[in-house]
């Protein structure tokens, strides 16, 4: 699909919709804007997951389960999301975390993901909502050691505090492949989203590791809408299909997945998605992508 045929698409469903319709030049003149404001925000320095591949061994990993939570980073005074943008939490709430730095999951439970982020995204907190939840820590970023001795002191940390919502991530050993994706599908059976693997050995490390891998059942990565695809038959009139860029530069058009609702008003162009896929084309493309959630911006 050429860019000029996503645009007269694209132009032809905002028609449709009643909306107005930016071409691609447009949409990234416009993200420049935000770029500038997103760079004033002081981004942690995190240790971001890669997919686990087949083949490897977990025996040198420490297995957790991955929560459908929203990351948080405590830097020992403040509170953030991991674009580094504050978090209005409740001033009980980080008065009862320690001066060490934290890195972990704000969670309220499996299949909770939308009350969660609509309740950790106010920018005024309500008492009742964040009472409901917990903050799972799985590390100590910049501190020293091996992974599986900053898991054991994560857990002498927070069993000082006392507080019952800050709680450790539990870490555990996984022998062997068949055992791993034998409890990989019992915890997909329960209504979890997959497992994180961390090798034991591995210092602490800013940024995308080898050593910090994620595994799902189905796994899924974020990209940026660019454009619209009008519907056809049914879908006359609304959304067909997004026309997606992923972090490479690759475009693919994402057409499964939707509400009804969500193809009355799809996402808007420039705004990042997150899809799922069961694997990849010898071109690196998704297969079977499936739409799952809009990136709510932090």
């Amino acid at each position: 699909m050429t860019q000029r045929s996503v645009s007269r698409q694209a132009t032809l469903l905002a028609l449709l919709l009643g909306t107005t319709f930016f071409p691609l030049a447009s949409t990234a003149a416009s993200k420049h804007g935000t770029t500038a404001q997103a760079a004033t925000l002081a981004t942690p320095a995190l240790m971001l997951a890669k997919n686990w591949q087949v083949g490897l061994d977990p025996l040198g990993y420490l297995v957790s389960e991955k929560l459908d939570g929203v990351r948080a980073f405590w830097d020992g005074h403040t509170l953030r999301f991991r674009s580094g943008r504050r978090i209005a939490a409740p001033p009980w709430f980080t008065a009862a975390l320690p001066s060490t730095p934290l890195d972990g999951e704000l969670w309220l439970g499996r299949r909770n993901f939308d009350a969660l982020s609509a309740s950790v995204r106010r920018s005024v907190p309500i008492d009742a909502e964040w009472r409901e939840l917990r903050y799972m820590i799985f590390d100590l970023p910049g501190q020293p050691g091996r992974f599986d001795e900053r898991a054991a002191r994560i857990a002498s940390l927070l069993e000082k505090t006392g507080v019952p919502w800050l709680q450790p991530i539990e870490q555990l050993r996984v022998p062997d492949r068949d055992t791993l994706q034998t409890q990989l599908q019992a915890l997909a059976d329960e209504g979890g989203e997959g497992f994180v693997l961390h090798r034991a050995d591995a210092e602490w490390k800013p940024g995308r590791s080898d050593a910090l891998r994620k595994l799902k059942p189905m796994p899924d990565e974020d990209a940026k809408v660019v454009a619209y695809v009008p519907g056809k038959g049914k879908n006359k009139g609304r959304l067909g299909a997004l026309v997606l860029e992923m972090p490479n530069g690759q475009r693919f058009s994402l057409g499964t997945g939707f509400t009804d609702a969500e193809r009355a008003a799809p996402p808007k162009l420039g705004s990042t998605v997150t899809y799922r896929y069961r694997d990849r084309t010898p071109n690196g493309l998704p297969r079977f992508a499936s739409f799952l959630r809009v990136h709510e911006a932090e």
